[in-house]
Parts: C-alpha cells; sequence; structure tokens
C-alpha cells in the first residue's frame, strides 16, 4: 500500500516508459514475452454480444493488461473455416464454402474492430500456411507410429452419392429419443453420438434415408501416449492452475484408458490428407483447427517458430 501510495504521489512522470515492440512483434531476449490467443470462433455466424464475451473479451483485457506492465505481447486471433458446419450454411445460403468463409470472415473482422478488439494480427484457418503445418503435424505422427488405420461403419446417402458427416445427420438420439439429434451429438442430453446409432437417420441435404456402408479412416494412437501423459498431468496438475472441470473431464478421460480417435472425414472442405488411399478425405476439424493458431502466427510472421518452439522465453 506504501509503495503504491508513493507511486501515485509521483504521477504520471514517475512511470517507466511504455514499451514500443518492433513489428511484427517478436520475443525479445531479457524480457517477459506473452503470447495470447483467444478461441477461434467459427466462420458460419455474425458474433453477438455472448461471443464477444465468451471468447475475445477475456483475452483482449489480459492483452491490455500486459502492455501497461511493459512485456512484451503478441496476441492473436481468426476464424475456424473448415469442417461440416461450414459446408452446411454454404448449403444454406446457396453458396461455395470459400465464398461463405470471405463473406464471414470479413464480418468478424468488422465486429472486432468496431468494439476495438486489440488484436495484433486476426487472421483464418483456410490457408497454405495452414495446410503445410497440418500436413507436417500430420507426417510426424505417421513416421512415428502414432497414427492407425480401421475401417468405419458410416452412414452414406446413395441420392446425394456422399457419405454423410456428423452435421449431415439428423436422426432419433437413442438415448433421451429426442427427435432432431445431430450425427456427432444430443443437443437435449447432450450425449455424443456415433451417427449410425442414430434412431431413423434422414440425409440433412435430401431428407432421403441413408444406409450403413464400411469406409477406411486414420486414428491418432492415443493408448500409445498413455504412459508418458499420466506423470506429466501428476505433474501439471500440481504445478498448473487447472480448473476443477478441466482436472475433472481429464481425470476422466485417463480413468476409462483412451481410444483411437479419427481424423480424418469423407468431406471435400478441410485440409487434404496427403496420403495415398486417403486423398480423397480431409482433416476432421478438431484435429485441424488448433494448428490454425500455428498457422494464423505464421501468417503474421515468418519467424513464428520463436513464438511456438521456444521454451525458454
Amino acid at each position: 500500500i506504501t509503495a503504491a501510495a508513493d507511486a501515485w504521489a509521483r504521477g504520471a512522470a514517475g512511470l517507466p516508459k511504455p514499451w514500443q515492440p518492433q513489428k511484427p512483434v517478436l520475443p525479445v531476449e531479457g524480457m517477459r514475452n506473452v503470447l495470447i490467443t483467444s478461441a477461434l470462433p467459427y466462420v458460419n455466424n455474425v458474433p453477438h454480444l455472448g461471443n464477444i464475451i465468451g471468447c475475445v473479451l477475456s483475452a483482449d483485457t489480459f492483452a491490455r493488461y500486459c502492455r501497461l506492465r511493459n512485456w512484451n505481447t503478441l496476441y492473436v486471433c481468426g476464424t475456424d473455416e473448415y469442417g461440416t458446419a461450414t459446408e452446411t450454411k454454404a448449403v444454406e445460403e446457396g453458396l461455395t464454402p470459400q465464398e461463405i468463409c470471405n463473406k464471414y470472415n470479413a464480418i468478424h473482422a468488422d465486429i472486432y474492430r468496431w468494439f476495438d478488439i486489440s488484436f495484433d494480427y486476426f487472421g483464418r484457418t483456410t490457408t497454405p500456411y495452414q495446410t503445410t503445418i497440418a500436413q507436417d503435424i500430420f507426417q510426424r505422427l505417421l513416421a512415428r507410429g502414432f497414427l492407425l488405420q480401421d475401417t468405419v461403419e458410416q452412414l452414406q446417402c446413395e441420392n446425394c452419392q456422399r457419405f454423410l458427416a456428423d452435421r449431415f445427420v439428423e436422426g432419433t438420439c437413442p438415448f433421451c429419443s429426442y427427435e432432431e439429434a445431430r450425427g456427432d451429438q444430443c443437443d437435449k442430453c447432450g450425449k455424443l453420438i456415433n451417427a449410425v446409432e442414430l434412431k431413423n437417420p434422414q440425409c440433412k441435404l435430401c431428407r432421403g434415408i441413408p444406409v450403413v456402408k464400411p469406409t477406411q479412416h486414420l486414428f491418432l494412437d492415443l493408448p500409445k501416449l498413455e504412459e508418458r501423459l499420466e506423470p506429466w498431468l501428476e505433474q501439471s496438475w500440481a504445478t498448473g492452475d487447472w480448473t476443477a472441470n478441466a482436472r475433472y473431464i481429464t481425470r476422466s478421460w485417463i480413468r476409462d484408458g483412451l481410444k483411437p480417435r479419427c481424423i480424418t472425414r469423407d468431406l471435400k472442405w478441410g485440409t487434404p490428407v496427403p496420403l495415398d488411399g486417403f486423398h480423397d478425405k480431409v482433416f476432421y476439424v478438431w484435429f485441424d483447427a488448433p494448428i490454425g493458431y500455428l498457422s494464423i502466427t505464421a501468417n503474421y510472421t515468418d519467424q513464428w517458430e520463436r513464438w511456438w518452439k521456444n521454451p525458454q522465453q
């Protein structure tokens, strides 16, 4: 309290000079370097006040605080643009997925500018860097034996002549009988669903009745990581600032045993899978989208690895 009173008495002249980072903002030896991201907002809607509060406002507040502390701060964000939600919106509006992304990325950027959100860079995930970095991570996983291939039973619409991704299927929830459950989860009871488990499934595009057919997919072999993950989690729980909910969910996954996780989809709109036999598939959006933080930083600066692969700073 005494120090605060002294600083107040000295006035603004006694404050340290504001730090003016170079452009682009890069880590500086000897300084506190802070990289901030917001959860990437999905591109298929117009953001409203709830999105602002839930997605970008807290990170913006923290970024402003860091700059006031004269910490060397980079704050990046951007729209998440691949996946079935974009394809669904494109069908609704009679546009291509790329046109939908261009339209709503501009709307998002304008709204955040209006709210004066202090991004150093606001990008998007449909860029060449996204493809390059995602495919490189995939190749590293493949080379290290962390991927496996398996046959999956999937719904196919013979009328549309395509396998139906999760959001292109609706039906009755097998758990609570809600009649408008999606092919990935039920919005009424909240349970995760495999599309083939739906009762009375329908194709959202043509309202035809799909049939179950086998298709090949690639999976992250998560059980291989369990031995290395558990001690890391114990250390991170002890030293980090995890919420009670995050701890509970993570512990339940570990307790029940990690399962292989499918990372490919039978879609056209997404990052292509660079592997023979899978060129007609793309990466599942939850494999692809988190890599957007890296690729958006790469679009901001070609020295992006100094932020993302630099634990000493």
